[in-house]
């Protein structure tokens, strides 16, 4: 009897060493990374994150998923509600919703939002049917254009332009809410003249717009747009280059944002300093996962196009890397 207690004893013990010694892993954190139409360089930017986050899984615990969203405001909105930690997000909006002005007005000051890198730069890209006769941003007047859904970076940047040439929807012969995944089809269809995406580039969309269909670019430009980017400092004029999309040969010029990845002080700091890690240390792999990567530069990432605070995490990590 005696002997088989100390069995049971000995078998416990074993039993308590091998519990000790599981890692931490066991109990996941699963982190939701909101993006954009599938289309779009948005859902590539959460995807590729994910993945290389889900790489280490076993040595951080974390697990990533990036789904597609409604785009920029959509995210901001589910990460304020809890409903996603991560969200990829143009610049004008990340400023927007911090500061609670235009669209988040009612929603009031989101101060809690948090910065964690920049991405790539993102023209304001208008593209219209060659037949619609449109090359400027104000031949669009009595045409019919998809200005974007709501929640969506272009749809808010659109609305922007149409306040600066003091526009209204009723300026449009018809006014379309699609998303940027719907909206090629469209033109290609002939229920759309004009089309608008924020956008890096290549982008699918514009890609499949200009191939199933004789598509150009639209120049965004003129005295207005200028004043327009000299009250914001979060805007910048862009060059979409010639010979990407097929008909359009020569450069185009508009004015654009940079994509950013965003979170809030709900996000533990653990969890944002093993996101930036790992996309930082395997930066030569993310470049090469979009061509619209290609051109990153990790000193521009941590302060281009960011104008809330980074997350401490962030920072914890840049500081390690002696970038701060």
């Amino acid at each position: 009897m005696k002997r088989q207690s100390l069995a049971m004893l000995f078998s416990a013990a074993i039993g308590c060493a091998a519990l000790a010694s599981t890692p931490a892993v066991a109990q996941q954190n699963f982190v939701t990374i909101g993006t954009g139409g599938q289309t779009g360089v948005y859902y590539v930017v959460g995807q590729s994150v994910c993945r290389l986050i889900n790489r280490n899984t076993d040595e951080h615990g974390i697990r990533c998923n990036a789904p597609s969203s409604g785009g920029s405001v959509a995210n901001v909105n589910a990460i304020r509600g809890g409903e996603m930690n991560m969200g990829v997000v143009q610049s004008d909006i990340q400023y927007k919703a911090y500061e609670g002005v235009e669209n988040f007005e009612d929603a009031g000051k989101f101060d809690g939002m948090r910065a964690m890198f920049a991405l790539h730069g993102e023209p304001l890209t208008v593209v219209a049917r060659r037949d619609a006769n449109i090359t400027d941003v104000k031949d669009l007047k009595g045409k019919r254009v998809n200005i974007g859904n709501p929640g969506s970076g272009q749809r808010d940047t659109m609305d922007v332009v149409l306040d600066a040439l003091g526009w209204t929807h009723e300026d449009f012969s018809l006014v379309s809410a699609l998303d940027a995944a719907e909206q090629a089809a469209a033109l290609g269809d002939n229920n759309i003249d004009a089309m608008v995406y924020v956008a890096g580039h290549p982008n699918g969309s514009i890609q499949e717009a200009t191939t199933t269909v004789d598509a150009v670019l639209v120049s965004v430009d003129g005295e207005e747009i200028d004043k327009l980017i000299a009250e914001r400092p979060y805007y910048a004029k862009a060059t979409i280059p010639g010979g990407i999309y097929r008909g359009n040969d020569n450069d185009v010029n508009t004015f654009g944002v940079r994509a950013t990845l965003v979170t809030s002080t709900d996000t533990d700091d653990e969890t944002v300093y093993q996101t930036v890690k790992a996309v930082f240390e395997n930066f030569d792999r993310f470049k090469r996962l979009h061509p619209a990567f290609a051109t990153l530069k990790e000193e521009e990432m941590i302060k281009e196009g960011l104008s809330i605070p980074l997350h401490d995490g962030a920072v914890r990590y840049y500081k390690e890397r002696g970038w701060m």
